[in-house]
């Protein structure tokens, strides 16, 4: 429960406890909380005249755990503090790390060690474990016969290289001679119950293997706790009021792009250039009706989520993923109805893939007309996972707000429309003034440089240009004087050209330095962001030489490769490179954190 909305309870706090309650947990991080919790447990049961060992029960552990994260948006960095409270909280002396702070070698020198890791474009490490994964890979970890470890892998399914970094982690470890302290564990996008499960039981397991001495050794596993430090997170949204929905491109463009401006008034909720904002959103009534059916199920029918009981229809508005293909519905239903194309796609991962890229859960159904009962259909489905948008604003501009540009997903499928999920929620379906569950995804992968004076060079094409709206708001606030030059790219100069009096503005003023435009579908032949960091390769390996921070926004698939691949030229062309040496040159701006990538 939220203190805020212990006033309103059976709480024996009166108001003004519970507002100071309030202001102090805002202030503590996720161990501080647990520590609090067992200190308060330990006054409580002293005064109702239950002895206790101290004033503070504090475990005294014979050893230590140590959880290394790598991630690349936040997600995996979440998990792992969740999984750091809770291990705080039954007795277990824990470190928490970056893989981009810790030393490979290091790892001789522990005998627990928990790591959290994500995967990023094509199973590559997220970009704080790039270092760690290619030295853990090399053996340079040396023998690690005396460390027992556990590994969560957090990915997508739908991808193929699914989990790959955790799939990764537990085999250079295994190599090293390390054991195994459980099973990885490979999460999908709807993780939350599978990780608090697996960590659950990594820490009893720690804990009984460390044989701590702690007052509270004989308690059973405290439970994962939200592991945040606002009150506001991911589990406990935010009620937010949608101020603005404003389309930004021009009537004839061939794209739906929307700016939004939401109000954080009230919530104490901050972030910073580079964060994410988390959406929750729930599906169209009519796409549920057409799925109900097209399956055969009763609307009515009552389905148990999260412990409570409500109709199937009402599950699948809020708590299902109705707008995006996944293997897992295609196996069950193909299981369930029979469908021949199914069972065909099935065997071929490929195809699959490519498939459910392409299809809905309703287009997939769609194959075979289902007579499914409520508990098959539910069964069959993920939970709805918030979406995450890279925030366009920057606090020191706009305050209590926070700012999105949206793509808004839009197509047709055999002659009807298909929406998004959570685009088309904001788009379509949600009023000015109405209220949308939000919350914050810090991602300290993406960071504007501590020192101002740097120049920074940002490509952002699309709705990729989002978090450099928030970079030159932030450095204009700041009187940065590190340059500044943005590549954007679009289909259209007059139709797509986003901000544009925004940049404007930034370039009389002399914030903007630089700006390459590149739209593609206004000459003959195709123009991207990448040719035009080629066309001026010389002049960016000479900010690269002068200590320029490269930053990359938007498509994964595509995009982002080609960049890359545009950088590493670059540097062999004008750095006079082989191009084994040009990798190492990009590689290195990555380990230092000079070359960040957004992409998705």
């Amino acid at each position: 429960m939220l203190l805020k909305e212990l006033a309103a309870s059976a709480s024996p706090l009166n108001e003004q406890q519970v507002h100071k309650l309030t202001q102090v947990a805002a202030e503590l991080s996720a161990t501080q909380l647990a520590w609090v919790s067992g200190y308060f447990y330990g006054i409580s049961q002293h005064t109702a005249g239950i002895a206790a060992p101290g004033p503070i029960a504090v475990a005294q552990p014979a050893g230590k755990l140590t959880i290394i994260y790598a991630s690349q948006t936040g997600n995996a960095k979440g998990v792992a503090k969740e999984l750091k409270a809770s291990a705080s909280a039954n007795g277990v002396e824990v470190s928490l790390f970056n893989a981009a702070d810790y030393k490979v070698r290091n790892l001789k020198k522990e005998t627990h060690v928990l790591i959290v890791a994500s995967t990023n474009g094509e199973g590559e490490a997220p970009d704080d474990a790039i270092e760690f994964h290619k030295e853990l890979k090399a053996g340079k970890a040396g023998k690690l016969d005396g460390l027992q470890y556990g590994v969560i892998g957090l990915g997508d399914s739908s991808y193929e290289f699914y989990c790959q970094t955790g799939k990764d982690f537990d085999e250079y470890l295994s190599k090293a001679g390390a054991t195994p302290l459980l099973a990885r564990l490979d999460a999908d996008v709807d993780y939350d119950a599978v990780c608090q499960s697996w960590s659950q039981e990594a820490v009893a397991l720690v804990k009984e293997a460390l044989k701590s001495e702690a007052a509270n050794d004989l308690a059973p596993v405290v439970p994962l706790t939200a592991g945040a430090t606002s009150l506001y997170n991911k589990k406990h949204p935010f009620a937010a009021e949608l101020l603005t929905n404003q389309a930004i491109v021009g009537r004839d463009s061939d794209r739906d792009v929307r700016h939004f401006e939401i109000s954080l008034e009230g919530s104490d909720l901050s972030y910073q250039p580079g964060d994410a904002l988390g959406v929750w959103f729930s599906n169209d009534e009519q796409l549920v009706d057409a799925l109900l059916a097209q399956t055969g199920v009763d609307a009515a029918s009552e389905v148990i989520v999260d412990e409570q009981s409500v109709t199937i229809r009402e599950a699948l508005i809020n708590s299902y993923e109705l707008t995006q293909g996944y293997a897992s519905f295609v196996q069950s239903y193909s299981e369930l109805t029979d469908a021949p194309k199914l069972r065909a796609l099935v065997d071929d991962k490929a195809a699959l893939r490519e498939y459910c890229a392409k299809h809905q859960i309703l287009d997939i159904a769609r194959e075979q007309q289902g007579a499914l009962t409520a508990e098959q259909l539910q069964a069959s489905l993920r939970r709805l996972t918030p979406r995450l948008y890279s925030i366009a604003s920057s606090q020191a501009e706009v305050e209590d707000e926070v700012h999105l540009t949206v793509g808004v997903v839009r197509f047709d499928q055999d002659g009807e429309s298909r929406n998004g999920g959570a685009s088309a929620y904001l788009s379509d379906r949600l009023e000015e003034g109405a209220q949308v569950r939000v919350f914050i995804e810090h991602n300290d992968n993406f960071r504007l440089p501590a020192n101002d004076d740097t120049p920074v060079i940002m490509v952002g094409p699309g709705t990729g240009i989002a978090p450099f709206r928030a970079f030159l708001q932030e450095r204009d606030a700041r009187d940065a004087s590190g340059q500044n030059w943005l590549f954007f790219g679009n289909p259209h100069f007059t139709q797509d050209f986003l901000y544009q009096l925004e940049w404007q503005r930034y370039m009389k003023s002399g914030l903007l330095n630089k700006i390459s435009l590149a739209f593609s579908r206004d000459q003959q032949e195709k123009i991207y962001v990448q040719h035009k960091l080629r066309e001026q390769g010389a002049e960016v390996y000479a900010w690269l030489e002068q200590g320029a921070h490269f930053y990359v926004c938007g498509d994964a698939n595509k995009m982002a490769k080609d960049v890359h691949d545009a950088l590493i030229d670059i540097v062999a062309e004008h750095g006079n490179q082989t191009t084994d040496q040009a990798t190492e040159y990009v590689d290195a701006l990555r380990a230092a954190k000079r070359y960040q990538r957004d992409v998705y």
